[in-house]
Formats: structure tokens, C-alpha cells, sequence
């Protein structure tokens, strides 16, 4: 069977445009002026929100990226995991899901690229939501995502840029599944490895629906492509505050730092920092390693929650009701120029 990760260039989110090159195409874009849009691009936030009547919204999304790993069934199960996050993200409940498949189809088998599509499905039936359909293109590289949609209702929607002084940062999953990419695709991640990082990768963000019922929740997003520290930034620069990230209490997948430390890591990362690390304020002795994990891509990555003081216990909660046993607070929201800090 040909190995998936060889026909790559990138894997994962980590195959996102950089954030140096993404920021000059947006801002060139103009704003809509329609008040039914809710969210649109101008914050970077996770997905489009748009109002239908008083008491409800449509959430899409759309995201699809190259193969993070060699199983064709998992592959599909990560990709189509990522995708609904982004609806959770925005406080809502998945609805449906349209298929993006862009394959090689003289060097994939049919029956590998079935087991694509199979793997995504069987993550639409655990959502609870149909594949209603798509678009397939034969293509270099193979390409895999979806379309989501859900519903929310608009006094509901948590946008990435609505946290406030004083809020506290909690973090739904742990970071990490960038450096083990890099690992498996070198052959360096043994099978215990493999299993946390599918694990992780398959974990759907459900969460983001009952954490948006919550008034003292007031921003969420999910940590993805740009890593930790791009998506925190984001937040910050939406609310117009600045965040502050105790980087000893950022929970790491088990054995991801020895990897780092291994040189396992993405060039993402690198693309990563060079596109924001002039708005990051470092502590001192900061090494490559804990640089590499700050902005290491994530690929269905965890929810970053901005909530009230009072809120947390409750959020962490929500977050243990639905089996995030290593969601835990990593930091503030403070006033100040936008930014971020470790700590």
C-alpha cells in the first residue's frame, strides 16, 4: 500500500498557508456590510455565522488539508474530526456535512480512497450528522475535508474575539500532535504514541455546544494550524487585550517534549513563529524546544475557552462531563496592547 504521509509536501493543518502570507491576502479583502453576518473573516474566527431570523444562525465551515498519516481510515476519521470542530467552536451543533476530496487517482487505489471517505463518515455518525454530498477532483497531492453546517442561536455565538480583561484561558486538549507527525513520518513514533495521537486527533470538540449555554464563556476557538501561541494571538487581537499563557500548566501529549527534543519537529513551526513571533514576549533562558511546541500546528486541535473567574469551575465541568480529562486553566486575559506572554 502506498504510505499517504509520502505523497505530501505538508500534513495536517500544518499544510495552512502561513499566517505571514494569510494576514496581507484577508486584509485585502472587503468587509461585508450585510448585519446578518454575524462572524466573517475579519478576526480570523473559526467559521462564517449567519443570521436567518431572531432565534437562529447557520454555521459553515469549510477544511481539508493533505494526509497527517498513513492509514486511509484514520486519515479521513482526523480530517473530518477538524472540520466539525470549527462549528463547535462557534457554539454550535452540527447539522450536515458535504465532502472535499481531491485525490491521485492513478496512484491511490479506489479502494484506499474509500477508506478515506469511510473514515470520515463513521465521524459525521458519531456527530450525528449526514454526508449529504460534495465534489471530488483528481489532484497531485491527496486532499481530504469537509463543509460543515450547524445551528446556533445568534445571542449564542462565541466568537474568538469577544474575551475580556480578567478572563481566564482554559484549554480543552493537549498540544503536541504537530511534533508527533513529523515523528511518525520519520518512523520515530512507536504504536503507544500512534494510539495518543488518534486518540487526540478524533476527539470531536463537543464541548463548544454546551460551553456557548454559558453567559460567563465569552470567547472560543480552537487551536489548529498556527499553533498555541497563533491562535491565542488571534483571540488577543480580536478583543484588542492582551494574554498571558503559563506555559508549565499547557498540558503536552505523553512523550512529546523528548521528541522535540529529538529534533522532531514540523517546518511549520518555523513558518509559524516567523509570521507573529514579533507580537510574542518570550521569558528568559526560552529554549528551541519549548519555541517549537508554542507554535507547533495543531490538527484537530483543542477548544481555547476566555471565561469568567466564576465561570471556570463550571467550564472544566462541562469539559470532564464530555471526557476532556486534561482540559485545565493555562492563563489570563489582561489589559494592554494586543499580544501574548509566557510566562
Amino acid at each position: 500500500m502506498v504510505a499517504l504521509t509520502s505523497l505530501s509536501h505538508g500534513a495536517g493543518c500544518g499544510c495552512k498557508l502561513p499566517a505571514a502570507a494569510l494576514g496581507p491576502l484577508l486584509s485585502g479583502l472587503p468587509r461585508t456590510a450585510n448585519p446578518d453576518v454575524l462572524v466573517g473573516f475579519d478576526t480570523s474566527d473559526d467559521a462564517g455565522v449567519v443570521r436567518v431570523r431572531d432565534d437562529l444562525a447557520i454555521v459553515t465551515t469549510a477544511d481539508f488539508f493533505t494526509p497527517i498519516v498513513d492509514d486511509p481510515f484514520d486519515f479521513g476519521r482526523i480530517a473530518a474530526t477538524n472540520a466539525i470542530s470549527d462549528v463547535y467552536a462557534m457554539g454550535g451543533r452540527p447539522i450536515m456535512a458535504l465532502a472535499l476530496v481531491g485525490m491521485p487517482v492513478n496512484v491511490l487505489p479506489i479502494e484506499t480512497i474509500g477508506a478515506i471517505l469511510a473514515g470520515g463518515r463513521s465521524v459525521c455518525a458519531q456527530a450525528g450528522i449526514p454526508v449529504a454530498g460534495g465534489h471530488t477532483i483528481d489532484s497531485v497531492e491527496p486532499i481530504y475535508g469537509l463543509v460543515a453546517l450547524g445551528l446556533v442561536h445568534p445571542k449564542r455565538v462565541k466568537r474568538n474575539a469577544d474575551a475580556k480583561p480578567g478572563d481566564v484561558l482554559v484549554l480543552g486538549k493537549p498540544i503536541g500532535v504537530g511534533v508527533m507527525s513529523a515523528a511518525l513520518k520519520k518512523e520515530a513514533l512507536d504504536a503507544a504514541g500512534y494510539t495518543r495521537m488518534i486518540d487526540t486527533t478524533t476527539r470531536l470538540n463537543t464541548p463548544g455546544i454546551a460551553l456557548a449555554e454559558l453567559a460567563g464563556v465569552h470567547a472560543l476557538t480552537d487551536v489548529t494550524g498556527f499553533g498555541l501561541a497563533g491562535h491565542a494571538l488571534e483571540m488577543a487581537r480580536g478583543a484588542g487585550c492582551r494574554i498571558s499563557i503559563d506555559w508549565g500548566k499547557v498540558p503536552l501529549l505523553s512523550g512529546v517534549r523528548e521528541l522535540a527534543e529529538r529534533g522532531f519537529v514540523t517546518g511549520a513551526s518555523g513558518r509559524n513563529w516567523a509570521g507573529y513571533g514579533d507580537a510574542v514576549t518570550l521569558p528568559a533562558n526560552w529554549s528551541a524546544q519549548d519555541q517549537a511546541l508554542l507554535t507547533d500546528p495543531q490538527t484537530s486541535g483543542g477548544l481555547l475557552v476566555a471565561c469568567s473567574p466564576e465561570t471556570v469551575a463550571t467550564v472544566l465541568e462541562v469539559f470532564a462531563r464530555e471526557g476532556f480529562e486534561h482540559a485545565v486553566v493555562i492563563g489570563t486575559v489582561e489589559a494592554g496592547a494586543p499580544g501574548l506572554t509566557l510566562r
